[in-house]
């Protein structure tokens, strides 16, 4: 069959890209574009969602603007589908427990607890896709950060506001493990500007609890307050 003009011509720029490549080289791959915002969230969301429980140690640093002063907490931290949750704090003896119903946070020092139902509570909200709660997409509007200006290169920074306001925090920012999509660092920021930040090390998943892990029942003398 005859070369026809028309079909040289369609031909001629996968020819020339032939024979312009050294012998056994391959053609360089298109650079994929980086996923958005959204796609991050639902990457996130799909890790977790496959995870009945999780464990890891964490360390918090929170930081009071109008002080200028900082608290920081260490321990283990266990979740486990639907809605349970257990903070062991190291370093104070702090707890913070939910049995999916009831969320409990008791302080050593002050030897005081406070209780209420987990539905009203926002302390959990931003770490409800860890239990199963909750849905990033649905519940934050997210953009892109710069991961170098976050001090975070080599991964993704979600900066995500709340759909539904909340006292507790104005912005939430996850730090995302670019190959795992795990969540390594969770910051909150509040309207007065305290910031509340979760590192967390060491992630387990689908490791079953110990018994009795999300029961908690108070030292002798402890108040309980209920709001």
């Amino acid at each position: 069959m005859a070369l026809t003009r028309r079909t040289f011509l369609t031909l001629l720029p996968a020819f020339a890209t032939v024979v312009a490549l050294p012998a056994g080289a391959q053609p360089k791959p298109t650079p994929q574009a980086p996923p958005t915002a959204d796609q991050v969230a639902a990457r996130i969301q799909a890790y977790y969602d496959q995870a009945k429980s999780f464990k890891a140690g964490f360390k918090q640093v929170y930081a009071a603007k109008a002080y200028a002063k900082t608290k920081e907490g260490v321990g283990s931290v266990i979740f486990q589908k639907p809605g349970k949750m257990s903070w062991r704090y190291t370093n104070n003896g702090n707890r913070i427990v939910s049995d999916g119903k009831l969320i409990r946070v008791y302080e050593k020092e002050n030897k005081q607890m406070f209780e209420q139902a987990l539905a009203k509570s926002p302390y959990p909200a931003a770490l409800s896709f860890l239990v199963g709660g909750g849905n990033l997409k649905q519940s934050f509007k997210f953009k892109l950060g710069d991961s170098k200006q976050y001090n975070f290169e080599g991964g993704y920074v979600l900066v995500g506001e709340p759909v539904d306001p909340t006292p507790a925090y104005q912005h939430l920012i996850l730090y995302v493990d670019a190959a795992t999509y795990q969540v390594r660092r969770v910051l909150l920021i509040d309207a007065q500007g305290n910031k509340n930040r979760f590192d967390f090390s060491g992630t387990e998943l689908n490791n079953p609890p110990p018994p009795g892990e999300f029961v908690f029942n108070p030292p002798k003398g402890t108040q309980v307050i209920r709001p």
